[in-house]
Protein backbone atom coordinates (compact mmCIF):
# COMPACT_ATOMS: atom_id res chain seq x y z
CA UNK A 1 0.00 0.00 0.00
CA UNK A 2 1.42 3.50 -1.14
CA UNK A 3 1.04 6.01 1.76
CA UNK A 4 -0.48 9.13 0.90
CA UNK A 5 1.63 11.94 1.14
CA UNK A 6 0.08 15.21 1.39
CA UNK A 7 2.35 17.81 -1.10
CA UNK A 8 2.24 21.88 -1.31
CA UNK A 9 3.49 23.88 -4.29
CA UNK A 10 4.88 27.21 -3.66
CA UNK A 11 4.29 29.52 -6.83
CA UNK A 12 2.08 26.63 -8.56
CA UNK A 13 1.35 29.43 -11.37
CA UNK A 14 3.95 28.71 -13.88
CA UNK A 15 5.19 26.00 -16.39
CA UNK A 16 6.69 23.78 -14.01
CA UNK A 17 3.71 24.10 -11.47
CA UNK A 18 1.70 23.30 -14.17
CA UNK A 19 3.92 20.44 -14.43
CA UNK A 20 4.33 19.46 -11.19
CA UNK A 21 0.29 18.85 -10.73
CA UNK A 22 -0.21 17.51 -13.89
CA UNK A 23 2.25 14.30 -13.14
CA UNK A 24 1.02 14.20 -9.67
CA UNK A 25 -2.71 14.10 -10.86
CA UNK A 26 -0.96 10.25 -11.89
CA UNK A 27 0.30 9.48 -8.55
CA UNK A 28 -0.91 7.15 -6.08
CA UNK A 29 0.42 8.02 -2.75
CA UNK A 30 0.11 12.05 -3.15
CA UNK A 31 -2.62 14.17 -2.45
CA UNK A 32 -2.08 18.39 -2.98
CA UNK A 33 -3.00 20.06 -1.03
CA UNK A 34 -2.12 23.55 -1.40
CA UNK A 35 -0.53 25.89 -4.29
CA UNK A 36 0.51 29.11 -3.49
CA UNK A 37 0.16 32.17 -6.02
CA UNK A 38 0.48 35.74 -5.16
CA UNK A 39 -1.05 37.25 -7.98
CA UNK A 40 -3.84 35.10 -7.80
CA UNK A 41 -4.63 34.02 -4.63
CA UNK A 42 -8.80 32.73 -4.95
CA UNK A 43 -8.56 31.79 -8.41
CA UNK A 44 -9.35 28.38 -9.62
CA UNK A 45 -5.87 26.56 -10.31
CA UNK A 46 -7.84 25.01 -13.42
CA UNK A 47 -8.54 28.73 -14.77
CA UNK A 48 -4.78 28.92 -15.11
CA UNK A 49 -3.98 25.22 -16.22
CA UNK A 50 -6.80 24.53 -18.45
CA UNK A 51 -5.05 20.74 -19.12
CA UNK A 52 -6.08 20.27 -15.37
CA UNK A 53 -9.77 21.06 -15.79
CA UNK A 54 -12.13 18.28 -14.25
CA UNK A 55 -8.37 16.81 -12.27
CA UNK A 56 -8.48 19.37 -9.51
CA UNK A 57 -10.84 21.19 -7.14
CA UNK A 58 -8.61 23.46 -5.54
CA UNK A 59 -7.77 27.13 -5.77
CA UNK A 60 -4.63 29.08 -5.56
CA UNK A 61 -3.80 30.77 -1.96
CA UNK A 62 -1.90 33.49 -1.18
CA UNK A 63 -0.51 31.87 2.38
CA UNK A 64 2.25 32.24 4.45
CA UNK A 65 5.34 29.16 4.24
CA UNK A 66 4.09 28.15 8.26
CA UNK A 67 0.64 27.47 6.95
CA UNK A 68 1.81 25.54 3.65
CA UNK A 69 4.34 23.73 6.22
CA UNK A 70 1.86 22.56 8.71
CA UNK A 71 -0.42 21.30 6.21
CA UNK A 72 2.03 19.30 4.28
CA UNK A 73 4.72 16.58 4.25
CA UNK A 74 6.55 17.83 0.91
CA UNK A 75 7.19 21.10 -0.39
CA UNK A 76 7.78 21.95 -3.47
CA UNK A 77 9.25 26.10 -4.41
CA UNK A 78 8.82 26.49 -7.83
CA UNK A 79 10.16 30.51 -7.27
CA UNK A 80 11.97 32.29 -9.10
CA UNK A 81 16.18 32.44 -8.12
CA UNK A 82 16.89 34.35 -4.93
CA UNK A 83 12.97 33.38 -3.53
CA UNK A 84 13.38 30.33 -2.44
CA UNK A 85 16.15 30.87 0.37
CA UNK A 86 14.09 33.02 2.32
CA UNK A 87 11.40 30.19 2.04
CA UNK A 88 12.94 27.29 2.49
CA UNK A 89 13.92 27.87 6.70
CA UNK A 90 10.53 29.01 7.87
CA UNK A 91 8.98 24.96 5.50
CA UNK A 92 11.74 23.05 7.10
CA UNK A 93 11.28 24.22 10.91
CA UNK A 94 7.67 24.05 10.31
CA UNK A 95 8.19 20.40 9.83
CA UNK A 96 7.30 19.65 5.82
CA UNK A 97 10.49 18.10 3.70
CA UNK A 98 11.35 20.55 0.80
CA UNK A 99 12.72 20.11 -2.88
CA UNK A 100 13.54 23.64 -4.31
CA UNK A 101 13.47 23.54 -8.10
CA UNK A 102 14.95 27.25 -8.28
CA UNK A 103 19.09 27.79 -8.18
CA UNK A 104 18.94 28.71 -4.79
CA UNK A 105 20.55 25.32 -3.20
CA UNK A 106 22.15 23.85 -6.67
CA UNK A 107 25.89 25.52 -5.89
CA UNK A 108 28.09 26.30 -3.23
CA UNK A 109 27.39 29.43 -1.43
CA UNK A 110 30.26 31.76 -2.85
CA UNK A 111 29.77 30.19 -6.41
CA UNK A 112 25.87 31.02 -6.31
CA UNK A 113 26.56 34.55 -5.35
CA UNK A 114 29.34 35.56 -8.07
CA UNK A 115 27.32 33.44 -10.54
CA UNK A 116 24.29 34.99 -9.63
CA UNK A 117 24.59 38.21 -7.98
CA UNK A 118 22.43 38.05 -5.10
CA UNK A 119 24.11 37.29 -1.11
CA UNK A 120 22.63 33.83 -0.30
CA UNK A 121 20.96 34.90 2.94
CA UNK A 122 20.60 30.68 4.09
CA UNK A 123 23.70 28.86 3.41
CA UNK A 124 23.93 25.44 3.92
CA UNK A 125 25.28 22.39 1.77
CA UNK A 126 22.30 20.58 -0.30
CA UNK A 127 22.58 17.76 -1.74
CA UNK A 128 22.05 18.19 -6.01
CA UNK A 129 19.29 16.28 -6.94
CA UNK A 130 20.28 14.20 -10.01
CA UNK A 131 19.28 10.63 -8.20
CA UNK A 132 21.43 8.93 -11.32
CA UNK A 133 24.36 10.72 -8.80
CA UNK A 134 23.66 11.44 -6.18
CA UNK A 135 21.59 8.35 -4.22
CA UNK A 136 22.50 9.91 -0.80
CA UNK A 137 19.25 12.41 -1.76
CA UNK A 138 16.71 9.45 -0.44
CA UNK A 139 18.18 10.44 3.40
CA UNK A 140 17.58 14.45 2.91
CA UNK A 141 14.91 16.91 4.24
CA UNK A 142 16.46 19.21 1.17
CA UNK A 143 16.82 18.58 -1.64
CA UNK A 144 18.19 21.04 -4.71
CA UNK A 145 16.30 20.24 -8.11
CA UNK A 146 18.92 20.76 -10.81
CA UNK A 147 18.73 22.81 -13.72
CA UNK A 148 17.39 21.09 -17.36
CA UNK A 149 20.73 21.84 -19.24
CA UNK A 150 22.74 20.09 -16.64
CA UNK A 151 20.56 17.54 -15.99
CA UNK A 152 20.92 16.53 -19.92
CA UNK A 153 24.61 17.48 -20.07
CA UNK A 154 26.07 15.57 -17.17
CA UNK A 155 24.11 12.81 -17.34
CA UNK A 156 25.63 12.48 -21.20
CA UNK A 157 28.95 12.75 -19.71
CA UNK A 158 28.98 11.24 -16.23
CA UNK A 159 30.01 7.40 -17.22
CA UNK A 160 32.99 8.55 -19.57
CA UNK A 161 34.17 11.11 -17.08
CA UNK A 162 33.83 8.85 -14.11
CA UNK A 163 36.02 6.34 -15.79
CA UNK A 164 39.05 8.92 -16.22
CA UNK A 165 38.99 8.64 -19.62
CA UNK A 166 38.16 12.57 -20.54
CA UNK A 167 40.23 15.37 -21.41
CA UNK A 168 37.29 17.61 -22.15
CA UNK A 169 33.85 17.92 -22.95
CA UNK A 170 31.79 20.60 -25.08
CA UNK A 171 28.61 20.83 -24.98
CA UNK A 172 26.02 21.96 -27.33
CA UNK A 173 22.45 21.63 -26.19
CA UNK A 174 19.45 23.37 -27.71
CA UNK A 175 15.94 23.66 -25.88
CA UNK A 176 12.35 24.05 -26.21
CA UNK A 177 11.35 27.26 -25.62
CA UNK A 178 9.19 26.89 -22.90
CA UNK A 179 12.89 26.69 -21.01
CA UNK A 180 12.54 30.47 -21.08
CA UNK A 181 9.51 30.73 -18.52
CA UNK A 182 5.92 31.73 -19.37
CA UNK A 183 6.92 35.15 -19.84
CA UNK A 184 7.07 36.81 -23.16
CA UNK A 185 10.42 37.59 -24.25
CA UNK A 186 12.12 38.59 -27.95
CA UNK A 187 13.60 35.25 -28.18
CA UNK A 188 9.89 33.83 -27.39
CA UNK A 189 8.19 35.92 -29.84
CA UNK A 190 6.85 33.37 -32.73
CA UNK A 191 8.54 35.67 -35.48
CA UNK A 192 11.80 35.45 -33.80
CA UNK A 193 11.63 32.16 -33.42
CA UNK A 194 9.82 30.37 -35.92
CA UNK A 195 12.60 28.29 -38.89
CA UNK A 196 15.32 29.95 -36.06
CA UNK A 197 17.83 28.62 -34.29
CA UNK A 198 18.88 30.78 -32.08
CA UNK A 199 22.19 30.50 -29.72
CA UNK A 200 22.45 32.84 -26.54
CA UNK A 201 25.35 33.52 -23.38
CA UNK A 202 27.65 31.68 -25.93
CA UNK A 203 30.03 31.07 -23.30
CA UNK A 204 28.56 32.87 -19.94
CA UNK A 205 25.06 30.69 -19.36
CA UNK A 206 24.50 30.15 -15.46
CA UNK A 207 24.12 26.08 -15.98
CA UNK A 208 27.67 25.95 -16.84
CA UNK A 209 28.35 26.61 -12.92
CA UNK A 210 26.07 23.27 -12.37
CA UNK A 211 27.35 21.23 -15.34
CA UNK A 212 31.29 21.71 -13.74
CA UNK A 213 30.13 21.25 -10.11
CA UNK A 214 29.10 17.61 -10.55
CA UNK A 215 31.56 16.66 -13.04
CA UNK A 216 34.16 17.84 -11.61
CA UNK A 217 33.13 15.30 -8.53
CA UNK A 218 34.01 12.52 -10.61
CA UNK A 219 36.84 13.66 -12.31
CA UNK A 220 39.40 16.58 -13.45
CA UNK A 221 38.05 17.64 -16.92
CA UNK A 222 37.46 20.82 -18.75
CA UNK A 223 34.22 21.97 -19.56
CA UNK A 224 32.64 24.36 -22.33
CA UNK A 225 28.63 24.99 -23.16
CA UNK A 226 26.80 27.30 -25.60
CA UNK A 227 22.72 26.67 -25.54
CA UNK A 228 20.23 27.66 -28.02
CA UNK A 229 16.35 27.93 -28.52
CA UNK A 230 14.83 25.89 -30.89
CA UNK A 231 10.93 26.34 -32.40
CA UNK A 232 10.08 23.67 -30.42
CA UNK A 233 8.05 23.66 -27.10
CA UNK A 234 9.31 20.91 -25.05
CA UNK A 235 12.87 19.50 -25.10
CA UNK A 236 16.41 19.60 -24.67
CA UNK A 237 18.97 17.62 -27.35
CA UNK A 238 22.34 17.80 -25.50
CA UNK A 239 25.29 17.05 -28.09
CA UNK A 240 28.68 16.42 -25.69
CA UNK A 241 31.73 16.16 -28.06
CA UNK A 242 34.42 14.22 -25.31
CA UNK A 243 37.47 14.21 -26.01
CA UNK A 244 39.28 11.51 -24.72
CA UNK A 245 42.47 10.36 -23.47
CA UNK A 246 42.85 7.05 -25.45
CA UNK A 247 41.09 4.94 -28.08
CA UNK A 248 37.67 3.03 -27.01
CA UNK A 249 36.20 0.91 -28.88
CA UNK A 250 32.37 0.52 -29.19
CA UNK A 251 31.42 -2.20 -26.86
CA UNK A 252 34.15 -0.45 -24.13
CA UNK A 253 32.01 2.89 -24.22
CA UNK A 254 28.41 0.66 -24.08
CA UNK A 255 29.69 -1.44 -20.95
CA UNK A 256 30.81 2.14 -19.29
CA UNK A 257 27.41 3.40 -19.81
CA UNK A 258 25.78 -0.25 -18.99
CA UNK A 259 27.65 -0.57 -15.64
CA UNK A 260 27.23 3.06 -14.46
CA UNK A 261 23.54 3.30 -14.81
CA UNK A 262 22.97 0.06 -13.84
CA UNK A 263 19.18 -0.02 -11.69
CA UNK A 264 18.80 3.34 -13.11
CA UNK A 265 15.11 2.99 -14.46
CA UNK A 266 14.85 6.31 -16.73
CA UNK A 267 18.35 6.30 -18.15
CA UNK A 268 17.74 4.36 -21.71
CA UNK A 269 20.97 3.52 -23.81
CA UNK A 270 19.92 3.27 -27.37
CA UNK A 271 21.66 2.34 -30.41
CA UNK A 272 21.45 5.18 -32.86
CA UNK A 273 20.30 9.08 -32.33
CA UNK A 274 17.97 10.03 -29.46
CA UNK A 275 15.12 12.29 -30.49
CA UNK A 276 12.87 14.71 -28.51
CA UNK A 277 9.40 12.44 -29.42
CA UNK A 278 10.78 9.75 -27.97
CA UNK A 279 11.19 11.89 -24.18
CA UNK A 280 8.34 13.98 -24.35
CA UNK A 281 6.22 14.77 -22.04
CA UNK A 282 8.36 11.69 -20.15
CA UNK A 283 11.08 11.02 -16.92
CA UNK A 284 13.36 9.11 -19.35
CA UNK A 285 16.97 10.46 -20.74
CA UNK A 286 17.58 8.85 -24.01
CA UNK A 287 21.73 8.57 -24.29
CA UNK A 288 23.36 7.14 -27.50
CA UNK A 289 27.09 7.67 -29.19
CA UNK A 290 28.98 7.26 -31.92
CA UNK A 291 32.74 7.20 -31.68
CA UNK A 292 35.01 8.80 -34.41
CA UNK A 293 36.83 7.04 -36.76
CA UNK A 294 40.69 8.41 -35.65
CA UNK A 295 40.37 10.23 -33.59
CA UNK A 296 39.91 11.49 -29.92
CA UNK A 297 36.36 12.42 -30.11
CA UNK A 298 33.35 10.25 -28.73
CA UNK A 299 29.95 12.18 -29.29
CA UNK A 300 27.69 11.54 -27.05
CA UNK A 301 23.86 12.45 -27.64
CA UNK A 302 21.31 12.74 -24.57
CA UNK A 303 17.58 13.87 -25.05
CA UNK A 304 15.28 15.06 -22.11
CA UNK A 305 11.95 17.05 -22.29
CA UNK A 306 13.08 19.79 -20.11
CA UNK A 307 9.93 20.05 -17.85
CA UNK A 308 9.84 16.47 -16.98
CA UNK A 309 13.27 15.01 -16.14
CA UNK A 310 14.63 18.61 -16.65
CA UNK A 311 12.29 19.76 -13.87
CA UNK A 312 9.09 19.28 -12.63
CA UNK A 313 9.27 14.92 -13.04
CA UNK A 314 12.82 14.97 -11.38
CA UNK A 315 11.22 16.83 -8.24
CA UNK A 316 9.02 14.07 -8.50
CA UNK A 317 11.84 11.07 -8.71
CA UNK A 318 13.67 12.85 -5.45
CA UNK A 319 9.87 13.27 -4.00
CA UNK A 320 9.61 9.09 -4.16
CA UNK A 321 13.07 8.59 -2.95
CA UNK A 322 12.91 10.75 0.12
CA UNK A 323 9.52 9.20 1.07
CA UNK A 324 10.61 5.84 0.83
CA UNK A 325 8.85 5.10 -2.75
CA UNK A 326 10.18 3.67 -5.74
CA UNK A 327 11.54 6.25 -7.65
CA UNK A 328 8.91 5.21 -10.94
CA UNK A 329 5.71 5.90 -8.70
CA UNK A 330 3.62 8.46 -11.20
CA UNK A 331 6.57 8.56 -13.24
CA UNK A 332 6.62 5.32 -15.22
CA UNK A 333 4.87 6.06 -18.75
CA UNK A 334 6.13 6.72 -22.03
CA UNK A 335 6.96 9.99 -24.13
CA UNK A 336 4.32 11.30 -26.27
CA UNK A 337 5.26 10.60 -29.80
CA UNK A 338 4.69 11.72 -32.65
Amino acid sequence: MVPMIDAGIIGGSGYTGGELLRLLSNHPGVKVVAVTSRKLGGTDVSDKHAHLRGLYDLKFEDISPEEVAGRCDIVFTAVPHGSAMKLVPELLSGGAKVIDLSADYRLATGVFEKVYGLAHTDPREVVYGIPELHPEAASQDLIANPGCYPTGATLAAAPLVDAGVVERVVFDSKSGISGAGEEPSQVSHYPNMAENIQPYKLTSHRHKAEIVQELSRLGNIKVSFTPHVIPSVRGILTTAHMFVKRRLGAEEVRDIYREFYRGKPFIRLISGIPALPSVRGSNFCDIGFEIEKDSDRIVVISAIDNLVKGASGQAIQNMNLMSGLDERTGLWMPGVAP
